[in-house]
Formats: structure tokens, sequence, C-alpha cells
């Protein structure tokens, strides 16, 4: 039997007294990937990416999962993902994810003609920076988000009439756009390059921030032809294509959609909404290791 590591966290494992509010979402991800990948004769086994007595090299692959503290040991986990690389096969590669893992990349990918919403980045948010940057975006409704970051962790929605928060890592700051209230934001999942399925995701009356743990819901929809060309556009800028990838957007004024995120680490990959995702996750691992 093929062994497969799904690196996961302290906080997402079942049976962990550090167990977050929406890690059933792991226990979602390991029921739709066990059964298909057993049937192509590998074993899915979840693990904590921290433990530092896991032999990787018992592993035939692994898979980064739902590593969801990753962002508070960074070089850490960077560097447990390359010594994993040494022994097995590791999906995302390293590389990539070290690139993925810090949103500049989001300048690199506007280079390569992807459509963004304006962003400013900020090493240091002092009294001063925080008050020019609703000058420099032109807009008294801002959102921001750690440079190193997920899940709207340490993000903030701010006027320039309100007290400053303590915000000690490097920020990026971005227009509030009220599409993400009156509409949702989309995700679409892709496969090895190959669109999977596409979902809409919408906040709770009152909020703005579309994850289950702050009450967001989820929706199955089918894109228009127009939406996912956007979202494909968006990988293409890639060399080649990842094992998984996650687009979010978020429709612009023109009534195109925008880039929010490319999601290439650890992105929840919404089995519920995608009913196949299992049975083309482990085809497209098994052929990846011949």
């Amino acid at each position: 039997m093929i062994k497969i590591a799904y690196l996961a966290s302290k906080k997402t494992l079942p049976g962990s007294p550090l167990r977050r509010s929406d890690a059933f979402e792991h226990d979602r991800m390991m029921y739709a990937l066990r059964a298909p990948f057993a049937e192509l004769g590998m074993e899915v086994i979840d693990v904590d990416w921290a433990d530092e007595t896991q032999n990787w090299a018992e592993f035939d692959a692994a898979i980064i999962g739902t590593t969801w503290d990753y962002w508070d040991y960074a070089e850490q986990f960077l560097e447990t993902l390359a010594s994993i690389e040494q022994v097995t096969p590791l999906f995302n590669s390293a590389d990539l994810v070290r690139w993925n893992s810090h949103k500049g990349y989001l300048e690199d990918l506007a280079k390569k003609g992807a459509r963004l919403i304006p962003t400013l980045w900020i090493d240091e948010v002092d009294d001063a920076a925080f008050a020019s940057a609703f000058e420099t975006l032109g807009s008294d409704d801002l959102v921001f988000k750690r440079q190193v970051g997920a899940s709207a962790d340490g993000q903030y929605r701010l006027s320039p009439s309100d007290p400053r928060p303590d915000m000690p890592y490097p920020m990026m700051v971005q227009p509030f756009l009220s599409r993400i209230q009156e509409e949702g934001e989309y995700s679409f999942i892709f496969i090895d390059g190959d669109f999977s399925h596409a979902l809409l995701k919408q906040a709770k009356a009152g909020d703005y921030r579309i994850q289950s743990s702050y009450g967001g819901i989820e929706t199955k929809i089918s894109p228009s032809a127009e939406d996912l060309a956007d979202a494909k556009s968006v990988l293409n800028t890639l060399d080649a294509p990842p094992l998984y990838a996650r687009v979010d957007m978020l429709r612009g004024e023109d009534g195109r959609l925008l880039l929010m995120e490319l999601e290439l680490i650890e992105p929840y990959l919404y089995p519920l909404e995608g009913d196949q995702l299992g049975p083309i996750m482990a085809a497209a691992i098994k052929a990846r290791l011949g």
C-alpha cells in the first residue's frame, strides 16, 4: 500500500485540545480522500507537520493539507517542507509554497497580467503609515491583512476615525469592495491545471468575512464561461500547473472578476461542493507518482 502523508496541524487533527472551530473541514477532506485513494492502492494518513519525531521517509508522498497554524511559524514550516521534499515527493512543492506564503506574490502575478484589487504594502503600520494609507488608496474604508497569514487572522476593516489597532506584522492594505457583501467571493478549484468545481462564498448578515468560522456559507455554482476564463487566466501565469490550486475572486465594478488570492499552500478544497474531488485528486497523485 502506498502511504500518503496529509499534513495537518495541532489545530485541526481530531482529538487535539487546540482544535479550531472550523476543523470539521479537515474531517470533510479526509472523508473525501480516503476511499478514492484506497481504491487506487493508497492510504492517506493525517499527521502534524510540526511533529519532529515523524520519519517522512516512511511516506511515498506528502500533501500539504490543513496546516492551519503555519503563518505563526512560517520559517519553521518552510524548513520542514524542504526537509520533507528531500526524502519524498511533496505537493505542492516547497519552492512554490515559499513563493505563495508571502502575499507579495500578488505583485508577481500582476506583472503577468492578473487583475488585482489596488494594494498598498506596509512593512510597519505606525500612525503615519496608517493615516496615509487612506489617502494613498483614496478610500475611507480599508481592509488591513497580514502579508503572511490566512483565514482572516489578524485582519481589520477600518476607517480613518478608528483607533489604530496593534498590527505587529507587515501588512497589505486594500479598499473594501462592497461586492463582497452584495454578491460574495468566488472560489474556483483546479486539480493538475484542470477545473474541478466552483462555489460562491457569502458572509453572514452584518459581516464581510466569508470563512465558515465567521458564519460564512458556501453554495455550489456553475460558473459562466467568462468567469471561468478569468480564473483560468490566473492559473496560466504559473510556469507549470500545481497539483491543486484554489483561485479566490471578487467581481469588480466592470463586471469582471478580480483576483483576491491564489491559494497554493493549504487551501480547503470544498469537497461537499465538488463530489468528485477525491477521485480526481487520487488519480492526479497516482499519475504523478508513476
